[in-house]
């Protein structure tokens, strides 16, 4: 019988490869990561997806709508970022943050759909979180924006739901110098016919 010698990479050791195996830091864009997710079989995902965009907020309305949803019986998953101690605060089914045997088994099957796709720290937690809520099964997957809307890994799936908490000027290299190129990003997370809340009391005319 033939072992593999290989050993298991730890859960540092698996962030700190994904941190150096793309190019850039930051790549906005959705393609790399929507090939992923359909080699995952994650496009559309399985459950109802509630995404949440804005410049402040975003984290509070999460954790909210993660609770609602949990105590009114349905299995929930919440991704957020960035962690506050450990990372595995970033993805939480049901209230309970992954493990790191959990997220070790997520990584090994991303690195192994990859081929010579190459994916950002944060692209590779996205599709972590999205795989993780499918193994799970869940009912609900509320999902936090990193950067903007429309060109943020989280956008690669469609929201049953979009919620647009503020409007503020973030991110100007990325996202543009005024609150209506920065609210035509954000706006990017609405679909067609699918519900969007928009929480800022003054939203730019480009949301609108």
């Amino acid at each position: 019988m033939v072992t593999s010698t290989r050993r298991q990479r730890t859960l540092e050791e698996w962030l700190a490869w994904f941190e150096t195996l793309h190019p850039k830091k930051i790549d906005l864009g959705l393609d790399r990561v929507t090939a992923v997710l359909e080699l995952l079989g994650l496009k559309p995902p399985p459950y109802r997806v509630i995404t949440v965009a804005g410049t402040n907020g975003k984290g509070s309305c999460v954790a909210l709508l993660e609770s609602i949803y949990w105590q009114a019986g349905y299995s929930v998953g919440a991704f957020t970022s960035p962690h506050l101690w450990r990372f595995n605060e970033r993805v939480r089914v049901d209230g309970v943050d992954a493990s790191d045997a959990e997220l070790i088994a997520l990584f090994e099957t991303i690195e192994a759909s990859l081929g010579s796709i190459t994916l950002s720290y944060f692209e590779s937690s996205t599709v972590a979180a999205l795989l993780q809520f499918a193994r799970r099964a869940v009912d609900v997957a509320v999902l936090e924006v990193g950067m903007g809307g429309r060109l943020d890994a989280s956008n690669a799936v469609d929201a049953d739901c979009a919620l647009i908490v503020s409007i503020d000027i973030d991110h100007q290299e990325w996202l543009g110098n005024d609150r209506e190129s920065i609210g035509r990003e954000k706006a990017g997370i609405v679909r067609p016919g699918k519900p969007v809340i928009v929480a800022d009391r003054h939203p730019p005319a480009s949301v609108l």
